[in-house]
């Protein structure tokens, strides 16, 4: 009997997966599926779970390059099940699209891995170096016993690769039309400034903090950073919240609270961004508080082998020149990007990803595991196969 094409295997492996209830950090069984499918291709299987958290390293060859694809199995909650115009975890097709939980944010892009290396393998049963899959249930939660975790325990084994494609959902009109090559670090505070709380009407008798932080607060949000770079838009320093008051009108408050987060291109180190935000509350002699949370060090892919040959890949599959970027959140890359000479991030339109009706356009699934395979070709194979 023929076999189904590859655009029809990952259809069906995306709407299987999609099926799976994996809310974070809940992997709901898609790890032995794809495990399983991996097995019968001659990979070996890893498990290295950590608390409730499933991950998977999975390795097919032995020697460098290692060409590594990276993802994760677990979706955000669906929100309220009533809005959605179908049941999040029953894949539906429907005007063109493929809707559910996951569909683009991204078990399309798990499924392309997966359809994309059989096929390659089936072509290439001898190729060289390896070929590797990292994945995990836990990035859409807490992201502490996920890929971290897989990444510390590579290092500890002394691994390291030389190429990794992250699925998330890159392209923001159609699929194709953008590769991450980067992401900007992520540095957040909270600072509490103190003053002394007392009636509205006896100003003389109190010490606004808020007053007091004003002008500070104002030099902060007006300082320019930096200019950007030919990769990176400039450093964006943003106040999330501020917190003050009893809730009455007649009371000065004793302290107010401010969130605050940078998010920072590799032109700056997290002790100068420090040491400068320190310096401008210490010359407005403020009475304060400030602990700091890293959520990611920012990492940078140039042009090279592999922005090289995944863009050639989406040119042959989709005959679109992709453009770079490094603009949005974070991503599990950050973690990758400590073992992985060339890390970068590609997959379908990032329209839908968290919404209600969440969705992938039908006719981008089979195109998305080509573009994976056609780049496994450029590295490992023969891109003209």
């Amino acid at each position: 009997m023929p076999q189904p094409s590859l655009d029809a295997r990952t259809r069906a492996l995306a709407s299987e997966l999609i099926a799976r209830r994996s809310v974070t950090p809940d992997d709901a069984g898609c790890l032995e599926l794809i495990g399983a499918r991996l097995a019968a291709i001659g990979f070996t299987l890893e498990r290295i779970d950590r608390g409730d958290t499933c991950n998977l390293w999975a390795r097919r060859g032995s020697e460098a390059p290692i060409v590594c694809f990276a993802g994760h199995t677990d979706v955000v909650p669906t929100g309220p099940i009533e809005k959605w115009s179908s049941d999040p975890f029953a894949p539906t097709e429907r005007d063109g699209y493929l809707f559910g939980r996951g569909a683009a944010d991204m078990k399309s892009s798990l499924a392309g891995f997966v359809t994309a290396i059989e096929d390659f393998v089936s072509r290439h049963p001898d190729h060289p170096g390896s070929i590797a899959l990292l994945l995990t249930s836990d990035e859409e939660g807490d992201a502490t016993d996920g890929t971290t975790r897989v990444v510390e325990w590579l290092r500890e084994r002394g691994e390291r690769l030389q190429y990794c494609i992250v699925g998330e959902p890159t392209s923001t009109v159609q699929l194709g039309d953008t590769i991450k090559n980067g992401r900007r670090g992520s540095l957040s505070g909270k600072l509490t400034v103190r003053g002394i709380q007392g009636h509205i009407a006896y100003p003389h008798k109190a010490r606004n903090p808020i007053h007091e932080l004003a002008p500070a607060l104002a030099e902060l949000t007006t300082r320019n950073w930096d200019e950007g770079s030919e990769y990176f838009p400039p450093t964006s320093w943003q106040v999330s919240n501020i917190h003050a008051g009893t809730g009455a009108n007649n009371v000065i408050p004793g302290q107010v609270e401010v969130m605050f987060n940078f998010r920072f291109a590799p032109v700056h180190s997290v002790d100068d961004l420090k040491s400068v935000v320190h310096g401008v509350l210490d010359a407005h002699k403020l009475d304060y508080a400030l602990t700091w949370s890293l959520s990611g060090m920012p990492f940078l892919t140039p042009r090279g082998t592999l922005v090289g040959a995944l863009s050639a890949a989406i040119r042959e599959v989709t005959g679109i020149d992709t453009e770079l970027s490094t603009t949005g959140g974070t991503s599990d890359g950050r973690f990758i990007a400590s073992i992985c000479d060339e890390v970068v991030e590609f997959g379908p339109v990032n329209e839908t990803i968290h919404k209600i009706d969440e969705c992938i356009e039908v006719a981008a699934i089979g195109p998305l595991a080509r573009v994976y395979r056609q780049t496994l070709e450029h590295l490992l194979g023969n891109p003209e196969t």
